[in-house]
């Protein structure tokens, strides 16, 4: 494998993603390998993994130089997993025992020795001569007394980075050792045996997705396709998210590999004509999601034939309004496609095409009679417009009446007859227009329930309900779902947050002004989508037990995935978790300009009060908020390569508190504008030190909790907001529009920060988002005759639910998300020993937040957030929060 990239890259990804390390190299009996395996083994432990068994004896089989290169390889992918093979230095060397509290008079003495010293003089701040001398790069003189070298890493005047051998840099003076770090959840590295069954089994559980994949699981995807059979072209019978089905579509053709039959993987695999746009666009090196369009390149012609065959193929109304929902990108596609070339080959194509642009026809023509002859053979999709001729004349003739005139085709859309029924309040009409299209009816349905003037549902809506649900997707089914239950509460003076769909999440909060429904609407229309989830999760296989974690109520299902950061913890948006008790929470930001562009990115953070008034903020401007309550490293405004630079900002959460700070907003901030995109590596994230005894400025992989990549068109990153009385962390994953240039707390304002942020917070914490709680209560209620519910707060208990001989799955599940008459309820010191043992050598849905259960023997299915010691058994298949929606969508 060594020197082959795409064995290196797909290595990389399989650590991350299931904990799985390959050993290559001839076997020897390992004599003399014992001390280099245990120096492999100290350094992993030190970045939270641990050899598994078999792993640990395929190791030390390896002579000594392949172990060593081993070792070399697995440090590197583990080190670059957490961010640890950067250079983290931030400008206070000794932080945070030497950061000024005076931020103030540490700017002034800046100042001053910016406009006021020269060179030969002695120093404007202390007097002292021969005491001054510039430093590199950027050649400002700095006092060798009055700024200490052991602790800058940049200019002390203008905080850029000095080169490595400046002699104004000297080594860091030791200031005591510092406390042990906080242990994280350690990670169990597992061997394994075939990269292509191990990358074909990632694979198939990405394409098998029902909703957009993260821009991790994207590259993923692409880095893993060339060594399973779906790079072959072997694709599974359905891929039902079309941007990821246009990617792998585009890969192929891209590569085409031998015997590819195009012509029939296109006619199979293109269903709508957004499913060949995305297809343009990936061929184009563009965006499969369409949100941002790039120029599309010229197909070779015998592609573009194909395309547009398959354009004709679609059935005409569904074409012409597939073509209208993108209009820009359409009339750039047809650029390059050559509708009207062969419009007698593509009829129905080149109609959509006219309609699209608005195409002025003339009956006279060959090419006109042709196009209003296809017209006239689908009144269902398009109208003739002869209202108007080129110049703006009315035209006097009716081409119909056989007078010769230009005329335009306009469409007769089926989502304007669904307007015009809502716009009349007619609740029946509205309902059954919505009815023909199952995922919109889904969509809209609190407009269609808004036009009801009685409790109950219209007959017209309850059969659309029953014979579409089975036809819709599961993102939009568990979207609706959590949106209604809370539509029976008045809502007034509160606000609506929207994510928009876009390139990064942005959220867009608006006044609520609907009414609440009434109870009886929402119940009838929430039992209804219940009952479809429960008959989707009862059609596989049953288990004997369900283990369930109520903390799981803490984690919303994902939703936006295609805009989410790349991260070292996949939490889905919207989620709160609780932090480490007796910690500081010390935020990193990392990051490298691009050459020749100076970058200056700033990590800063905004307090508020229990009314989300602003209280301070700790930043450049601000190193030290409170009595240490929070410590900047200080603002390194450069970051060339190859060191880069670091800045952290260090949390007491217990000071923050007592000082009356309820609210914490971390920020990063593109400070001088430069897209994060633009940036070669830019990261950041969180650490858990402990909060007793001395912290030093190092970067240990063994205290981070989370890190994530900075990406994308932004230049205002807002991830979290803290509740620090409470000690709880919502993870929010949104960016903020910037402000035109030199990003700072300051120029977006306390205020609009505090309505941002308490919107979020408020929005996450309505119930209107379904959570993994409630798919694993419906999961569990469905295939499980018993169901263990692990619950510690507000004291550790076990909870142990038996379905029972008149109970459906839905008034069991129901018992269960209550966490109300359970058949056996037991305070427990250490539930999850208890139920680990109750789960033992049986069939087991194991459904956790941290992977601590380890039921020895046992077999089934686990999903966990965090690892844990339970990733030690071989014989549970471990999915993702992604796989369990997915498993909603298998049998539409």
């Amino acid at each position: 494998m060594e020197g082959n990239p795409l064995l290196l890259a797909a290595e990389s990804v399989l650590l991350r993603r299931i904990q799985t390390v390959f050993v290559d190299g001839p076997s020897s009996s390992g004599d003399g390998s014992g001390p280099a395996l245990r120096r492999l083994e100290a350094e992993l432990l030190g970045r939270g993994h641990l050899l598994s068994a078999e792993l640990h004896t395929a190791l030390g089989s390896l002579g000594s130089e392949e172990l060593a290169a081993a070792h070399a390889r697995l440090v590197g992918l583990v080190d670059d997993l957490f961010g640890s093979d950067r250079v983290h230095t931030p400008l206070f060397r000794r932080f945070p025992r030497t950061v000024p509290r005076g931020t103030e008079a540490l700017y002034v003495d800046r100042v001053f020795a910016f406009l006021l010293q020269q060179p030969d003089h002695p120093c404007v701040l202390c007097g002292e001569a021969r005491t001054v001398f510039p430093v590199s790069p950027c050649a400002h003189l700095v006092c060798r007394l009055c700024w200490d070298g052991s602790d800058y890493a940049g200019c002390p005047v203008c905080h850029r980075r000095i080169d490595a051998n400046d002699p104004f840099l000297r080594p860091v003076r030791a200031v005591g050792a510092a406390k042990a770090p906080l242990p994280g959840p350690l990670r169990l590295l597992r061997l394994g045996t075939e990269r292509a069954a191990d990358a074909g089994a990632v694979v198939d559980s990405l394409l098998a997705r029902r909703t957009p994949l993260s821009p991790q699981d994207r590259d993923d995807l692409l880095t893993l396709l060339p060594l399973t059979p779906a790079g072959r072209g072997l694709l599974p019978r359905e891929i039902p998210v079309r941007e990821t089905k246009a990617m792998v579509l585009g890969a192929l053709l891209r590569d085409a590999p031998d015997g590819l039959p195009v012509q029939e993987l296109l006619t199979e695999r293109l269903t709508t004509a957004t499913d060949v746009l995305r297809l343009l666009a990936v061929l184009s090196d563009g965006d499969a999601g369409l949100v941002t369009l790039s120029p599309f390149t010229s197909p070779p012609r015998p592609l573009r034939r194909e395309l547009l065959a398959v354009l004709d193929a679609l059935p005409t109304p569904y074409l012409v309004e597939d073509v209208l929902r993108h209009p820009t990108a359409w009339k750039r596609a047809a650029e390059v496609l050559h509708p009207f070339e062969r419009h007698a080959r593509h009829p129905r194509a080149a109609l959509a095409f006219a309609v699209l642009r608005g195409t002025p026809v003339d009956p006279g023509t060959a090419f006109g009679a042709a196009l209003l002859e296809t017209a006239a053979a689908h009144p269902d999709a398009v109208r003739v417009d002869d209202s108007r001729v080129d110049d703006g004349r009315v035209n006097e003739g009716r081409v119909n009446e056989g007078r010769v005139g230009r005329v335009r085709l306009r469409p007769a859309t089926w989502a304007g007859r669904l307007e015009q029924a809502v716009a009349e309040g007619d609740a029946g009409r509205a309902a059954a227009l919505a009815g023909e299209r199952p995922g919109e009816l889904v969509r809209r349905l609190d407009v269609l329930l808004r036009l009801h003037t009685c409790d109950t549902l219209v007959p017209e809506l309850e059969k659309a309900l029953l014979r579409g649900l089975p036809k819709v997707g599961p993102g939009p089914l568990l979207s609706a779902l959590g949106a209604l239950r809370v539509r029976t509460e008045d809502r007034t003076g509160r606000r609506r947050v929207f994510f928009p769909r876009g390139e990064v999440t942005r959220a867009l909060s608006v006044p609520e002004r609907r009414a609440p429904l009434s109870i009886g609407l929402v119940t009838a229309a929430v039992t209804l989508l219940e009952a479809e989830l429960l008959r989707r999760f009862a059609a596989g296989e049953p288990y004997e037990l369900s283990v369930l974690d109520a903390d799981l109520a803490d984690l919303t299902v994902p939703f936006t995935e295609r805009s989410t950061a790349k991260a070292l913890v996949a939490v889905p948006r919207g989620s709160t978790q609780t932090l480490p008790d007796g910690a500081v929470l010390r935020l990193f930001l990392h990051w490298t300009e691009p050459q020749g562009n100076r970058t200056d990115l700033d990590l800063s953070v905004a307090f508020f009060d229990a009314e989300w008034k602003f209280t301070g903020l700790c930043d450049y401007t601000n190193l030290v908020h409170g009595p240490q309550a929070a410590v900047h490293s200080g603002d390194l405004t450069s970051a060339p390569a190859p060191q880069g630079a670091t800045e952290y900002v260090d949390l007491d959460l217990a000071r923050l508190a007592a000082r009356g700070d309820v609210y914490a907003v971390p920020l990063v901030f593109s400070f001088n504008n430069v897209p994060f995109e633009e940036l070669p590596d830019a990261f950041a994230g969180f650490m858990a030190l402990p909060a007793q005894g001395p912290r030093d400025a190092s970067y240990d992989p063994r205290t981070v909790r989370q890190r994530f990549d900075l990406a994308g068109e932004s230049r205002v990153c807002l991830p979290m907001v803290v509740d620090l009385g409470r000690r709880r962390m919502l993870w929010t994953d949104t960016h903020l529009t910037s402000t035109g240039g030199f990003q700072s707390i300051g120029s977006h304002g306390g205020d609009q920060l505090a309505t941002t942020a308490r919107d979020l917070w408020d929005q996450f914490g309505s119930g209107s988002r379904t959570t993994l709680w409630d798919l694993a209560v419906w999961r569990a209620a469905a295939r499980s005759p018993e169901v263990a519910v692990v619950c510690r707060e507000p004291e550790p208990a076990l909870l142990r639910y038996r379905r029972r001989p008149d109970e459906d799955a839905a008034a069991f599940a129901g018992r269960v998300s209550a966490l109300e008459d359970a058949e056996e309820r037991r305070p427990h010191p250490d539930p999850d020993a208890a139920v680990a043992e109750l789960a033992c050598g049986t069939r087991v849905f194991l459904a956790t937040v941290h992977g601590s259960i380890g039921p020895a023997r046992a077999s089934g299915t686990c999903y966990r957030l965090f690892p844990g010691a339970g990733d030690a058994s071989e014989s549970l298949n471990r999915v993702t929060a992604g796989d369990l929606v997915a498993e909603l969508g298998s049998g539409l």
